[in-house]
């Protein structure tokens, strides 16, 4: 297989890109062109504060052809498509024949989280455990694999602090990850809330390969419910929405576990927890924090 691989300007990126899918490319990818360089320009932002402009000052197309099409052709169709007079100057290369199922599953290999927790994808051997619980979790759409640092932070504080029985609330679970550790590490009755259905099913899915029992479901099923621990590991901007719901679902005398929130929005975020529940910083790891925070009968 090829790629046709050109640079472009950021007004025309997005438009090129999505011209070339319709002349009969397989794939497009857009990357900084000045990547490696001192001129790199970096593009992130958070769900709900995603950067204005989905490309970079200098763009490097590059675009999986079918085979037996003319990269030319087809180069020429999406610009024409798109009203650009000049075709940019292009290059061909070759694609490595792969396996890509073994190469992207070897780009997962098993976590551990402070050697209480591994996660371990489906195609692993399961390592010597000793004490350690391990979870079989493979990479899907559902947000949690246990590589995102505010997922470490959870399942961490939930292998130092979670006792036998208690009760666990799992808020924005995505994959169920965090209630499937809950569970394994002796948590009692366990539920997951999404507002996602697709991340409702694969909590449900993962937790049965686990062989563990979790109520997974949507905001709909929660009045009423209290825990002994409410975890979310969610965003700033819906944490700060949810604090007096989320407060309110810890009994007294219970656990508040947040991540999601970088260094810099902990004061803020914990600010909006403080009517009803003082929160500070258990731990960082890459910027990132998770806040914890006990609710006492005095409080709310």
């Amino acid at each position: 297989m090829r790629e046709l691989v050109f640079d472009c300007p950021e007004q025309l990126a997005e438009a090129l890109s999505d011209a070339l899918l319709d002349a009969g490319i397989l794939s497009v990818s857009v990357e900084d062109a000045d990547f490696g360089t001192e001129a790199e320009q970096p593009l992130f932002g958070e769900p709900g504060l995603e950067p204005t402009t989905q490309a970079w000052s200098r763009n490097r197309v590059v675009a999986l052809l079918p085979d037996g099409e003319d990269p030319a052709l087809m180069l020429a169709s999406a610009c024409a498509a798109t009203g650009i007079a000049d075709v940019p100057e292009w290059s061909l290369r070759d694609v490595p024949d792969a396996d890509w199922v073994r190469l992207t599953q070897s780009q997962f290999d098993p976590i551990s989280v402070d050697d209480k927790i591994w996660i371990v994808p489906s195609w692993h051997e399961v390592p010597e455990l000793g004490d350690a619980i391990s979870i079989r979790l493979d990479p899907g759409l559902a947000f949690g694999t246990g590589s995102h640092p505010t997922t470490h932070l959870c399942l961490s504080w939930l292998a130092r602090h979670l006792q036998a029985g208690q009760r666990v609330l799992d808020y924005g679970c995505g994959s169920g990850i965090l209630a499937i550790a809950a569970r394994k590490l002796g948590a009692g009755d366990t539920v997951g809330i999404d507002i996602d259905p697709q991340a409702v099913q694969s909590a449900q899915d993962n937790a049965s390969a686990n062989d563990v029992v979790i109520e997974a479901g949507l905001p709909d099923m929660l009045p009423g419910w209290h825990a002994d621990v409410v975890v979310a590991n969610i965003l700033s901007n819906p944490l700060k929405v949810l604090a007096p719901m989320l407060c309110e679902r810890v009994v007294d005398g219970g656990h508040l576990v947040l991540s999601g929130v970088l260094e810099r929005q902990a004061d803020e975020v914990a600010a909006f927890y403080a009517p009803w529940i003082q929160l500070s910083v258990w731990r960082s790891l890459d910027g990132w924090v998770c806040l914890h925070g006990q609710r006492t009968r005095a409080a709310g």
